[in-house]
């Protein structure tokens, strides 16, 4: 039972959110929160305790209690990378969300401290690393890779035999067709759509929608 006992770092929505999956869809009791002591502004989170990070040990040490970095992709993943990489030096094990809502094939390939959201699809020969967020509705193809550090925003489709980079951030709606290599630190805006490999460190963003000059009241002929 030592290994289902769960520390959370972070206090921020992304900790919330994990609390609520790992409480009601997992065999993970959370047993607290830590954040870097810069940071520690209250002393519980769900009734749990805050700790500072730099003593973790003195309170969720690592022989007893499995941990998860529920951090977004602040900083190009950064951020969630450095703690991560941080309490791994530290001898900690990480544990992985993957909602019970997902479809995984049953050869795919799952990092550690991964969270993976309900109605993602992971098809065969899937290989994805560690530290990788994949909200909400999202596909990754067959024989497709993501590796360490990325954060896939809602319904991307990653078409099979790509390969995405570290620390790539994907947002919500864009498309990667087949074959595709997304290089290591790529931004890749909401509805983009990628038909090339990318450059390393690249930004791939699609304009906003203009306003029209027809307002809606207007557009659908109502008066007020």
């Amino acid at each position: 039972m030592g290994t289902n006992r769960l520390v959370i770092v972070g206090t921020g929505e992304t900790a919330a959110i994990a609390y609520e999956y790992f409480t009601h869809d997992s065999n993970y009791d959370v047993a607290g929160f830590s954040v870097e002591q810069e940071y520690l502004d209250r002393d519980t989170f769900y009734e749990l305790p805050v700790v500072p990070l730099e003593h973790l040990e003195d309170h969720f040490p690592p022989g007893e209690f499995t941990a998860f970095v529920a951090v977004s992709s602040t900083k190009l993943n950064r951020v969630r990378t450095r703690l991560y990489q941080a309490l791994k030096e530290r001898c900690y094990h990480f544990a992985s969300y993957v909602s019970s809502r997902a479809f995984v094939w049953r050869n795919a390939d799952i990092g550690e401290n991964c969270f993976i959201f309900e109605d993602n699809t992971i098809q065969p020969f899937v290989t994805i690393g560690n530290n990788v967020v994949l909200w909400s509705g999202n596909h990754i193809g067959h024989n497709s890779t993501i590796n360490d550090n990325c954060f896939i925003a809602s319904h991307v489709v990653v078409s099979g035999f790509c390969e995405i980079g570290e620390n790539c951030f994907l947002g919500v709606n864009s498309t990667i067709i087949n074959n595709i290599k997304v290089a290591r630190d790529c931004f890749i805006g909401a509805g983009a759509l990628i038909q090339k490999d990318t450059e390393e460190g690249g930004v791939y963003q699609e304009p906003s929608t203009a306003a029209s000059k027809v307002g809606s009241l207007r557009l659908f002929r109502i008066k007020e």
